[in-house]
């Protein structure tokens, strides 16, 4: 499960060490430690990175299967979550060690800044090879933050991008050897920890409000 520690003025907020799929406990976990970070006073700023073989997997499919009948509450859930992390009125970093798949892809481009491990490990949006279709949300999250070449092959074509590929794609901002990635990050957020504030906030809620509408729609998610 996650956990959230602090290092002087950045907060580092572990996924876990398995698949960090977005299991309902999961995702509650997550906005908990999320609350902690948005009560802190003073300077701020975020890195979320986790331990082992993933960053995220994603949906938690196995879950969803099982309870159907609460398919529009997750997505709901979901989207909040993503909502959320692209408008917190502090700086966030995702430090990738791992493979980033689907929505823990998208979780990622919610984020600032995404540092990659060069060497391993993939980042990818699988939806159009499992046969489960962007949300409206979602797809706007996605458009906002890549361009629409990038956003394009990699909504269409499922392409798996390492490290130095995701760079040159404009996916990640930086890809680094594997014991760099969550030391970067936190320097990375470090650096920006006294921008945390309401005027970041207004500026991330303006530049996103159509994307932040989109996710936030909870009469039909689904489109």
């Amino acid at each position: 499960m996650p956990t959230l520690d602090r290092r002087d003025n950045v907060f580092v907020l572990d996924l876990g060490d398995g698949e960090n799929r977005f299991h309902p406990d999961w995702l509650a976990a997550v906005d908990g430690a999320l609350d902690e970070v948005e009560k802190a006073d003073g300077a701020r700023a975020l890195v979320t990175a986790a331990t082992g073989k993933f960053y995220s997997n994603g949906l938690d499919l196995d879950w969803l299967l099982a309870h159907a009948d609460q398919h529009q509450d997750y997505v709901v859930s979901v989207h909040g979550l993503l909502a959320r992390m692209l408008s917190l009125p502090l700086v966030t970093v995702a430090a990738l060690q791992g493979h980033t798949f689907a929505a823990g892809a998208m979780f990622s481009l919610a984020h600032d800044v995404r540092v990659m491990r060069a060497d391993r490990g993939f980042w990818c949006l699988p939806e159009a090879d499992i046969n489960i279709p962007f949300t409206p949300g979602m797809s706007a999250l996605i458009q906002s933050r890549l361009s629409p070449r990038t956003a394009h092959e990699a909504m269409v074509t499922a392409r798996r991008y390492g490290g130095h590929d995701a760079l040159a794609a404009g996916i990640v901002d930086h890809a680094v050897a594997e014991d760099a990635v969550r030391s970067t990050a936190v320097e990375l957020a470090a650096a920006q920890a006294g921008k945390a504030g309401d005027t970041l906030g207004a500026i991330k809620g303006r530049m996103y409000a159509p994307v932040l509408t989109a996710l936030r729609t909870k009469d039909n998610p689904l489109g």
